[in-house]
């Protein structure tokens, strides 16, 4: 394969990256821990935890969890948004020779069924705010051990306490619950500090995380990501980032912001796993939605990282308290999960004088597999070169490799694609080609230089009186009007042209003129052909979106 877009590679960039000296992410942690146990792993609240405290919190609740008789490839749910107990969990889980199943906190009871039932998951480590939920559950899973967190016990007295009365009486975040037997997180601590932890033989090819894909197109099914599966897209992940973080001070620790939820597979990988790997501090999170407090949080600190995606850039930099934070210090924006939009780019670029590098990855893929040079000062709408060790090409239909300059499906090789779907070898079959490609459903494109462009999901696409629309193409240039904030295009039934584009818009707050219906027009008209433009515009206040901020094209379509 004619690997075009290494000629592409900034300079210091290798083409290959070897991860044999981490066989597993144990080894990967233990090196850190032994590497860096005085300085801070993660700060959350005013309290900060230093490597050699995860390193000590997390062997107590491994070896508590033997204690509980779990054999070695057992799963353990973790069910928590990104708090102090989520790392010292993770680590736990995998010291202790199981495998992480990441629980999104904000599943609906039907969907957190399906998910513990169909990774068997035996344990369950859970924030008690969404105790509630695994209650009406808890009978029809085979989930029999519950360790119960709260907000606030990590963070030491008094802050505990406040927290945890402030979170259960005054805000009443936590719905009241009965779960007999759960064990408090502090609890099975205390036990596992009073019993030994036998350390197990965990090697490249064991499992280590079961990664549910979100689940918006059918039943969610877990993405088998082995040890090396996901070490391997740490060290393409460093190797990739170099070029940017050579900038940070020599001798200064490299400081993450993790508002990115650590169970979705971005932030677990490139926020805690990497930073773990290179003895950097991630700065929790535990709401991206309440901008408010995450600026008075980002205002304590001087970070150089912020990996995010295209909704939480574009309202923050439209925030008012947005210039309350010091931005002098970031290096390098990661976007990912979305297409990043130009007028997003161009508005954070000139907010904080460091451009967005947009990646792109799945869950099967660990997640990244390309990405922009981090060294890139400009906006270019695709989603980058091929990550070191990593094939990308672009298949027709029947599944052969398209024509030059014409779109494909993306598919992706390399070290860091999972292993197959969890129990579901039919569907494994459906999305591996035989020679080991994985094929996304994304269409797309690639250039001379080697750079790809996502044109849309395969689902996505919207067929006009037989011309192909891709709804991100529309989205883009409706959010460069001045007065938008957000955009989403979709498909709608139409009885001439078989389907049509229906855009949701959300206005931006404050703007000096309200946008209209005719002035979108009006706009569309001048920058997108006929069959492009939409036919259907309709205003909202927010769009749909996933807890990591994809915006829900099909909750739109079903509301037409």
């Amino acid at each position: 394969m004619d690997k075009t877009w290494l000629k592409s590679y900034p300079e210091g960039v290798p083409a290959e990256i070897h991860a044999e000296q981490y066989p597993s992410l144990v080894d990967l942690m233990d090196s850190a821990f032994k590497k860096y146990p005085q300085l801070a792993a993660y700060t959350m609240m005013g309290r900060t935890m230093k490597f050699g405290q995860v390193d000590e919190a997390s062997r107590a609740l491994a070896a508590y969890l033997q204690s509980l008789g779990l054999e070695k490839g057992d799963r353990v749910a973790v069910m928590m948004p990104n708090v102090l107990q989520y790392p010292v969990a993770v680590a736990a889980i995998l010291r202790a020779g199981y495998v992480v199943v990441n629980v999104n906190p904000l599943y609906t009871p039907r969907e957190l069924e399906h998910q513990l039932k169909d990774a068997g998951a035996k344990a369950i480590v859970i924030l008690e705010n969404f105790a509630a939920t695994l209650q009406q559950v808890i009978k029809q899973v085979p989930t029999q051990h519950v360790i119960l967190a709260s907000m606030g016990e990590m963070l030491g007295f008094p802050k505990s306490l406040i927290v945890n009365y402030v979170v259960r009486r005054v805000k009443k975040m936590v719905p009241a619950f009965e779960l007999p037997g759960a064990v408090e997180f502090g609890e099975a601590l205390a036990r596992g500090r009073g019993l030994a932890y036998k350390a197990p033989k965990v090697g490249p090819n064991d499992i280590a995380v079961l990664q549910y894909t979100g689940g918006t197109t059918g039943v969610s099914k877990g993405a088998v990501l082995l040890h090396r599966n996901l070490v391997a897209n740490v060290m393409q992940a460093e190797a990739w980032y170099m070029p940017a973080l050579k900038k940070v001070p020599a001798g200064e620790q490299v400081v993450g912001i993790a508002a990115l939820p650590l169970y979705h597979i971005f932030g677990f990988t490139t926020n805690m796993m990497l930073a773990m790997h290179m003895g950097g501090c991630n700065v929790l999170i535990p709401n991206p939605r309440d901008l408010p407090a995450m600026f008075k949080e980002l205002a304590k600190h001087r970070f150089h990282c912020f990996p995010a995606v295209n909704t939480l850039f574009m309202a923050m930099a439209n925030h008012k308290d947005f210039n309350t934070v010091d931005w002098s210090h970031l290096v390098i924006s990661v976007g990912g999960g979305m297409a990043v939009q130009q007028a997003t780019a161009k508005l954070w670029l000139e907010k904080t004088g460091c451009s967005i590098c947009e990646g792109y990855g799945l869950s099967e893929t660990s997640p990244v597999a390309s990405c922009n040079p981090t060294d890139s000062t400009q906006y270019t709408g695709s989603i980058g070169l091929p990550l070191p060790s990593t094939e990308l090409r672009l298949l027709d239909d029947a599944g052969n490799p398209a024509a030059p300059g014409a779109t494909g499906e993306i598919a992706i090789r390399g070290p860091q694609v999972m292993a197959g779907y969890w129990q579901r070898p039919d569907e494994t079959a459906q999305v591996m080609t035989a020679d080991g490609f994985f094929r996304t459903g994304d269409i797309g494109t690639v250039d001379e230089k080697g750079y790809f462009r996502v044109v849309d999901r395969k689902k996505d696409m919207i067929l006009v009186s037989g011309f192909n629309v891709y709804p991100n193409e529309v989205e883009d240039v409706i959010t460069m009007m001045d007065g938008v904030l957000e955009c989403a295009a979709v498909g709608i039934a139409d009885a001439k042209a078989g389907e049509a584009v229906k855009v949701a818009i959300v206005r931006k707050p404050g703007a000096a003129k309200e946008v209209s219906e005719a002035d979108v027009r009006a706009y569309c008209e001048a920058h997108l052909t006929g069959y492009k433009r939409p036919k259907v515009i309709e205003f909202r206040n927010e769009l749909p979106k996933t807890p990591v901020g994809k915006i829900l094209r099909r909750e739109l379509r079903d509301k037409t």
